[in-house]
């Protein structure tokens, strides 16, 4: 019987079985196929050598991150002439996207010359010596105006920078210059906008269509990303931020388990109530990259406190055909577009080529209970938690969506309500991860469309008051677990359709061999036309 099925169901989905494919395959009556470096059962291990590698466009400024690197510590071209291709590309496309909004460009190039000079002597800086970068303007860049979107912090030029962004650049990555944050990274900037805005640097757009939003909070850097401006960039992710940007923009991210990364530097830092909600997660063209990356950017700094010194998973070693995977097309809370339903029930498809067992099923009344919890506790203080957030960043003035909030109180709750919902957000988390225990892997919508239109109107109060649990991000960011985007699909309009998988803590090995196998059969980042 086909392993593609609904839980608690008869109905089943048509494709191969696992123990099809593997018989056909044993066959030879179709091609071997296999993830490099993952197995498909030990058994197999040498019969099925590769699947195939994701294809990579000739152009510099499309590669990987992985093969600008190699190239540049091989002596095929050098740091300054990748940082001026960049440079140039962010030069012919930023004043149409918006994307990059505080260049370093001289110094970028002095960093590249002095990356070339010590390559020539034998010296690299790390494993990303020479690649050029962007970060999200939410972070402390030493010597970059950095201003969180807000305007109390537009002239603020940090002395040091985040400790990611200190880690990226002692790894030899070179920062081009900033992107694109709404006010403190809360969605809503400039009232009545749909995309990543503020009111210091304007409106980011889509580069599949410039009328289109790019999601946030991270925008700025999915549509630069996408678009050939950056070989990556690094974002934040409280509820969303970098995997709705991945998704809408085409490209991959990951949301790593709650404090693998430290928090040190951002606008929206350590500590507090939501502590575990937040982490930085890298962005880029292709899946590999986000491995490559997020180690390098992982581990204790000694001053955020909640960071654990855990070992980085190799995802390489994941043996897909031993997966238990669960998928939900829809949430059944949410009004998911049909592209989208359609994309990620293609992605189980997909998996249930590979993997042992591929199980419809979603715990719709636990994502109910903890959006209900998320949203009380975000409103419960009066906005309180975010205006001490303010006041430590020494942001004294603020755009109209930030005011809006810190003048509402009409949601506050007594103490006694507010610490029973933290207890309550222990109990669902404990009850999701009891639901999580049976699978390895879930496959579900990272957004529940495509890129909507800018001029969509913004409703402030239905962001928080509406249909608790209809975010398909949040529950992950809530509950700690890792969460990676790939490309899988796109609609009509040839708008790129993200696939959230996300696994069980600590497991980022999981999402990224998930997501790398499905990077390949869906062929993931597409080049846009801009």
């Amino acid at each position: 019987m086909n392993n593609l099925k609904k839980h608690k169901a008869n109905k089943v989905i048509k494709g191969d079985s696992r123990r099809s494919f593997m018989a056909k395959l044993s066959a030879g009556t179709i091609a071997t196929v296999c993830l490099p470096g993952i197995a498909i059962g030990s058994d197999k291990r040498l019969l099925i050598r590769e699947f195939g590698k994701t294809a990579e466009p000739s152009e510099i400024i499309y590669k990987s991150v992985t093969a600008i690197a190699e190239m540049i510590r091989k002596k095929q071209i050098s740091a300054v002439e990748v940082v001026n291709t960049y440079i140039d590309r962010i030069d012919d496309i930023n004043y149409r996207l918006n994307a990059v909004t505080m260049e370093c460009f001289d110094r970028a190039l002095e960093e590249a010359k002095k990356a070339d000079q010590a390559l020539a002597k034998g010296n690299s800086t790390g494993s990303l010596h020479g690649v050029p970068m962007t970060i999200k303007d939410s972070f402390m860049t030493e010597g970059v105006v950095s201003t969180g979107g807000t305007i109390g912090k537009m002239n603020y030029i940090p002395k040091e920078d985040a400790t990611v962004v200190d880690r990226l650049r002692n790894g030899g990555g070179i920062l081009l210059g900033k992107t694109n944050t709404p006010e403190f990274t809360l969605i809503g900037g400039v009232l009545g906008v749909n995309s990543t805005n503020n009111i210091i640097y304007g409106i980011s757009k889509n580069p599949y269509d410039l009328n289109k939003t790019t999601s946030g909070s991270s925008g700025g850097a999915g549509a630069i990303v996408a678009s050939g401006g950056s070989a990556f960039d690094v974002g934040t992710d409280w509820g969303g931020s970098v995997r709705g940007p991945s998704s809408t923009n085409g490209i991959a991210g990951i949301k790593p388990t709650s404090v693998r990364l430290p928090r040190t530097g951002h606008i929206v830092d350590y500590g507090g109530l939501f502590d575990l909600w937040q982490q930085p997660g890298p962005m880029a063209r292709y899946v590999k990259d986000l491995d490559l990356l997020t180690p390098i950017m992982a581990g204790p700094d000694f001053k955020d406190a909640a960071v654990v010194p855990m070992p980085w998973p190799d995802y390489k070693k994941v043996d897909l055909s031993q997966l238990k995977v669960a998928f939900f097309p829809e949430n059944g809370i949410a009004k998911t577009d049909p592209a989208t339903i359609e994309t990620v029930k293609k992605a189980a498809k997909w998996m249930d080529e590979i993997s042992m067992d591929v199980v419809e099923d979603c715990p719709k009344n636990l994502l109910i209970e903890l959006g209900t919890i998320r949203r009380d506790l975000i409103i419960g203080d009066g906005w309180q938690w975010l205006k001490r957030a303010t006041d430590r960043a020494g942001s004294k003035t603020y755009g109209a969506s930030l005011r809006e909030r810190l003048i509402n109180q009409n949601d506050v709750i007594t103490t006694a309500h507010y610490t029973k919902l933290l207890e309550m957000q222990d109990a669902n988390r404990s009850k999701m991860l009891q639901w999580f225990a049976q699978y390895d892997v879930i496959i579900c919508p990272s957004t529940n469309s495509p890129a909507g239109d800018i001029n969509s109107e913004y409703n402030e109060e239905s962001r928080y008051m509406d249909n608790p649990g209809e975010s398909y991000t949040k529950p992950f960011n809530t509950c700690g677990w890792p969460g990676a985007v790939v490309r899988c699909g796109q609609n009509s309009d040839g708008l790129p359709i993200g696939v959230q998988i996300v696994a069980q803590p600590w497991r980022e090995d999981v999402a990224l061999a998930v997501a790398s196998y499905l990077e390949l059969k869906s062929g993931g980042w597409q080049k846009p036309s801009i």
